[in-house]
């Protein structure tokens, strides 16, 4: 089978009984991390990469009868990554914070040079082409299980704050969902190609 240029794993946050944060709207970040998940898929999918997502339903990865559901399903997140052995490892997710004037979509690495590399190429295009008036910055964490565990160059999108009510509205609109994940794929494009001119 030819993988193109090669293999780019998309994982989309939460599913089944775990729907993450859940907006004034109702919307559940489970749901909007399909939608924009696919969107991103669809654009490296175009561009001759092989996509991978860790779930393309609104399903969870666990059995229905898993006592620990949660944990089970990071765990096969995890397996599926290890076992793609991907160039990297995008997983998507919508951000909350107890003050709801807080908005602006940003990025999450693992403890690596190559993550800190992807991070930053995403956020900078984030940034740029959102036109972000309050810009955040690319941010090391050492706590999301998937950025611990996963293998490889990993980094956690958090493509803007449900806990905002306006942002809220903007991460429902399709025009919008699209100008982000054009940005999340420039970002990662320029971290691939300047890893290329680096090899």
């Amino acid at each position: 089978q030819d993988h193109g240029k090669g293999t780019i794993v998309l994982d989309p946050g939460h599913g089944g009984d775990d729907p993450g944060m859940t907006g004034n709207s109702k919307i559940t970040e489970k749901t909007l991390n399909l939608i924009y998940a696919k969107k991103l898929a669809q654009l490296f999918t175009d561009a001759g990469y092989r996509v991978v997502l860790t779930r393309e339903t609104e399903d969870g990865l666990y059995d229905a009868d898993s006592s620990h559901k949660k944990a089970q399903d990071m765990q096969r997140r995890v397996a599926i990554i290890a076992w793609e052995e991907p160039l990297l490892t995008i997983s998507i997710h919508q951000n909350s914070y107890q003050d709801p004037s807080v908005c602006g979509p940003q990025v999450f690495y693992e403890h690596s040079a190559a993550g800190e590399a992807l991070a930053k190429c995403i956020q900078d295009s984030l940034n740029t082409e959102l036109a972000i008036a309050r810009p955040r910055v690319h941010k090391g964490n050492g706590s999301y299980y998937i950025l611990k565990r996963s293998e490889g160059t990993t980094v956690i999108v958090e493509c803007g704050f449900l806990s905002n009510p306006q942002e809220e509205e903007k991460l429902q609109q399709t025009t919008y969902q699209d100008q982000v994940v054009q940005a999340v794929f420039d970002g990662t494009m320029a971290y691939l190609s300047e890893k290329n001119a680096g090899s």
